[in-house]
């Protein structure tokens, strides 16, 4: 069974980075595409990146395209989240998920195996 575990997420000033990780376990991991999505309070879960299986094409949010970069290493078993310039409206809760049949996906419910998630707060 699919297992996912995300870390890295914490407290940091507007303007500030994090970068957060998706450990992989319980599967081949170069089979599944990866993907990022976040919920705040009250809101529905929002797409931020996706991976295909072997890093070749990635897909991000419109709210954080080209301040967000995901990534992958196969060999670690883990995907990646670098977050930079980051703004208060990026507080959320953030998740990784799995999927091997499709490739990358922007749609959550594309995705049947997901992380517990890790908190990020940014701070004005």
């Amino acid at each position: 069974q699919v297992q996912l575990v995300e870390s890295g997420g914490g407290l940091v000033q507007a303007g500030g980075s994090l970068r957060l990780s998706c450990l992989f376990s319980g599967r081949t991991f170069s089979s599944y595409a990866m993907g990022w999505f976040r919920q705040a309070p009250g809101t529905e879960r929002e797409f931020v990146g996706a991976i295909s299986n072997i890093g070749g094409n990635t897909y991000y949010g419109d709210s954080v395209e080209g301040r967000f970069t995901i990534s992958r290493d196969n060999a670690k078993n883990t995907a990646y989240l670098q977050m930079n310039d980051l703004k208060p409206e990026d507080t959320a809760l953030y998740y990784c998920a799995a999927r091997r049949i499709g490739g990358a996906s922007t749609v959550a419910p594309n995705y049947p195996y997901w992380g517990q998630g890790t908190q990020v707060t940014v701070s004005s």
